[in-house]
């Protein structure tokens, strides 16, 4: 609380009284409590009048501290006045007839009160001697109500915590507490206890504070989930983001983060960099037209910037010798992978070179090693570690330069099939593993890129042009930045546009600062997120975005028109629109297995349907119901009464999606969990490409790829060739649907590899909902084909058609728990997951398309609480195999 001279009025703001504000007006925190010799009623805090007291005494005592030589109270003063005078709009009375003042507090939601003495921290509790007065405001953690009369709160204030105990005679304030949500603001003056036993679950477990008042400032209602147990599915966390940002593990990363950016603007300033803002509306694509947004500058094209780079080398060109730039970078590609974002914070730095481009990774080196040192110095590291277990980084003192040529050579020994191009992140990931055994380091340089895998501006090695003077660094196996030396001669740059298929419209002035003599240089470009992410292992650079951006993060557009508006079920439809109609209106991939003998369908009066096999006690359900979106919770709802109370089964859905997983794991309280994913892939980014080895030595053995009619003829020879393919498996066989690809041929489209007249590989991918596009419905290899005709043939068939397309559902890496699945149930399922996927190897597809840039989406397994057993759970597995 101020002191008593700090307004010479005698009235201070209820605000800065509130956040214990000082004269100068700025917040302080202090260790020790301040009383004052004479107290106002906007000054005095209502925690401060005795909880025994009855009204009139009440009354009495506030009417007692007011000046006489001034009228002015607070709005809570008033507020309070009115009611101890009549009392009918305050909380509870105590048999007694006494109303609790802690009820009377929290009746004026726009006023809080302060204590005669300032708020302290939770981590400054620890400092103070027991039996100290202290005043705190924090959130409600969670509570353990062990009876009417006893309850404890653990409240949470950034990353720290701290027990609370009330117990009290007015059972009125018990009562109320109790009804009290997690995450809601509370303000709580109390008296430091020592605990009899250590305080486990609290940061600061050698004292407690016994409650002598508390006063609600915020209240949280509908909270999606509990911070003290948090889901562990990042859709989950994301989805309600704000309320994941109060975690503890999110304010030590964010610390972090900012710790990198400090440590950035250290060193390069050092350096003699000067920051530099440079416009993020560009008249021309950085890279490329095909990753960028574009935006609508008053009629004019325009577009965000894919990066700064050209404004750097502008900015050099304009002799201001070393520039960086801390600032949102725009990508408009459309990747739902752990490692993409559409906007990230970039770290970009751009020098002239005295040498050669290694002073660029000199610098580099100085800023990634401070941040090294400086963040695994910081107490927040063990706080986000609890969260995100993490392995021990390692680095060398002198950091390893691998020659990119070294590095495909290093893959090759390991067995892997690498061409001299831009490694996959499969490859990238393996690499960091074999560096980090040979080596003994987590960050190392990648150097002399391929030129067909850099941008048009890169300068060639003088030695051999394929090569260039570019380089990665690279973090636990991942990427976290891309650079090297730019080339500054206007003719040369020139020519590898026009190389590029790059016109010069929109580049005329930074074509410009060329043609009048710019130096030799070069720069970098880093993903603040990524370094971040992967440094702690986060596992997705979501985590490291405050809101992150990705390809779903803006609400979506309803589509404007269905392939099959006679199969609308938002509309009054005559009669039940056929399954066909309706996967290709609304499906996704799980949803064409319906078309399989073994799915019994189910329909609504609204046309919508929804597909499932009876096995044992089960309804086994795969994928969305076949409806608008919006009917979701209807449609499921209904079925799900059809299943239970006409047919006695229990429900068990698989391959949902996570709006669906919400209704069903959120809504209903079904346990959910992900341990599969729809592999997805953008064939927008795909080309017919003739001229890889693989396509060239199909054509040399006389093989034809190319896209059938399914008529008489080409089936009759496709038959066979598909009974041999059947005939040559081997083992376990785990599907969603049986080989017929004949069935729905409207919605289908064919593609053969043959020779001589054989078919040696076929291709079908069926329509779906113009958001999902296509599926690779079967790719199949038959027995005796020309080695590598299927992956040619899909590389094909992909370049066909525009959009999503998707492989259908393969294995995740490892089991997600999510909706109502925690400690040893979740642990077990994981061990359990883990086993049967190396025993069947089911990560063989899935690898297999990472070669077409295969992404994964999460899909959801989901079944209600008490219907299904651990042991049953081996039910799933059971629909899946022969």
């Amino acid at each position: 609380m101020a002191d008593s001279n700090a307004n010479n009025s005698g009235v201070t703001s209820p605000v800065s009284s509130a956040f214990g504000m000082h004269k100068g007006g700025s917040p302080r925190r202090s260790t020790s409590l301040r009383h004052s010799t004479a107290v106002t009623p906007d000054k005095m805090s209502l925690d401060q009048l005795s909880l025994d007291k009855g009204h009139k005494d009440l009354r009495d005592e506030i009417r007692a501290q007011s000046p006489s030589h001034t009228a002015v109270h607070s709005e809570a003063t008033r507020k309070i006045l009115a009611g101890l005078d009549g009392g009918s709009e305050f909380s509870k009375t105590s048999d007694s007839g006494r109303s609790s003042i802690d009820s009377i507090c929290s009746a004026s939601s726009a006023d809080w009160p302060t204590h005669p003495g300032e708020i302290s921290t939770i981590s400054e509790l620890a400092t103070l001697p027991i039996g100290s007065q202290v005043h705190i405001r924090a959130r409600i953690h969670t509570q353990r109500q062990l009876s009417k009369a006893l309850d404890f709160l653990l409240l949470r204030d950034q990353t720290q915590s701290v027990q609370a105990l009330l117990t009290r005679d007015n059972m009125d304030m018990v009562r109320w507490v109790q009804k009290l949500h997690p995450e809601s603001l509370i303000q709580v003056y109390g008296t430091l206890k020592e605990p009899p036993a250590p305080v486990r679950s609290a940061t600061v477990q050698n004292v407690e504070i016994e409650i002598q008042a508390l006063h609600l400032v915020t209240a949280a209602h509908n909270a999606p989930f509990s911070n003290y147990k948090p889901p562990e599915s990042l859709r989950n966390r994301m989805a309600a983001r704000l309320l994941d940002l109060r975690h503890p593990a999110n304010y030590a990363l964010f610390k972090i983060r900012s710790m990198v950016t400090s440590k950035f603007r250290e060193t390069l300033e050092n350096q003699g960099f000067v920051e530099i803002n440079t416009p993020k509306l560009q008249p021309a694509a950085t890279e490329s037209g095909a990753a960028v947004f574009k935006v609508n500058y008053f009629g004019r094209n325009a577009f965000l910037a894919q990066s700064p780079q050209l404004s750097k080398q502008m900015a050099i060109s304009g002799d201001f010798g070393r520039v960086f730039e801390v600032g949102p970078v725009f990508r408009a590609e459309n990747s739902n992978t752990h490692r993409h974002l559409t906007e990230y914070t970039g770290l970009d730095i751009e020098m002239a070179l005295e040498h050669d481009y290694h002073e660029i990774i000199d610098i580099l080196d100085q800023f990634l090693k401070s941040v090294f040192k400086a963040v695994y110095a910081m107490p927040e590291v063990a706080v986000v570690q609890k969260r995100w277990p993490s392995k021990e980084f390692k680095y060398l003192d002198e950091t390893l330069i691998l020659d990119f040529r070294d590095g495909l050579q290093m893959l090759r020994d390991d067995g892997r099939t690498v061409e001299e191009e831009d490694l996959s992140t499969p490859d990238e990931i393996r690499l960091g593993e074999l560096v980090r055994e040979k080596y003994g380091t987590d960050y190392y340089v990648l150097d002399k890129f391929p030129a067909n895998a850099r941008p048009f501006y890169t300068h060639k090695d003088a030695e051999n042009p394929f090569w260039t003077n570019s380089f990665d660094i690279f973090i636990r196996g991942q990427e976290i930045c891309s650079g090297g030396q730019r080339i500054h001669n206007a003719q040369e740059l020139r020519s590898n546009l026009a190389a590029a298929g790059m016109g010069e419209e929109g580049m005329e002035d930074y074509l410009s600062a060329f043609d009048l003599g710019a130096p030799p240089h070069g720069g970098a470009g880093l993903g603040l997120e990524r370094i971040v992410a992967w440094m702690l292992e986060l596992g997705d650079v979501r985590y490291a975005s405050l809101f992150h951006r990705d390809p779903k993060s803006l609400p979506e557009r309803k589509q404007t028109a269905l392939p099959h508006p006679d199969a609308d079920t938002t509309k009054t439809l005559e009669s039940p629109p056929s399954i066909e109609k309706l996967i290709a209106n609304y499906g996704d991939a799980s949803n064409t297995s319906w078309l399989d003998e073994r799915f019994i369908i189910w329909r609504h009066s609204t046309g919508a349907a929804i597909g499932y096999v009876r096995q044992g006690k089960f309804a086994m359900v795969t994928g969305d119901p076949l409806c608008d979106a919006s009917q979701y919770k209807t449609i499921a709802n209904a079925f799900i009464k059809y299943v239970t109370t006409e047919l006695h089964l229990v429900p068990i859905w698989m391959l949902v999606s996570f709006d669906v997983q919400k209704i069903l794991g959120h809504d209903l309280g079904w346990r959910t969990l992900s341990c599969t994913e729809e592999q997805r892939v953008n064939a927008d980014k795909i080309a017919a490409n003739n001229d890889n080895p693989k396509a060239r030595r199909v054509e040399r053995e006389g093989v034809k790829v190319h896209e059938v009619k399914a008529d008489d003829d080409f089936i009759s020879r496709a038959d066979p060739a598909i009974e041999a393919w059947k005939g040559h498996r081997k083992g376990k066989q785990v599907h969603l649907t049986e080989v017929r690809p004949w069935v729905d041929k409207e919605h289908r489209r064919y593609f053969a590899a043959e020779k001589g007249g054989k078919v040696q590989a076929m291709v079908v991918l069926a329509k779906l909902s113009p958001k999902h596009g296509w599926q690779v419905k079967w790719a199949l290899d038959f027995p005796g084909a020309v080695n590598g005709a299927i992956e040619v043939l899909i590389g094909h068939a992909l370049s066909s058609v525009s959009g999503q397309v998707t492989f259908g559902a393969g294995v995740s890496q490892k089991l997600t728990a999510g909706e109502h699945l925690h400690g040893i149930r979740a642990r077990f399922l994981s061990t359990t997951y883990s086993s049967i996927v190396e025993s069947l190897g089911l990560r063989r597809k899935a690898s297999f398309r990472s070669k077409f840039g295969a992404l994964g989406e999460s899909v959801y397994i989901c079944y209600p609480k008490h219907g299904v057993g651990l042991r049953d759970l081996r039910e799933i597995v059971k629909f899946f195999q022969d």
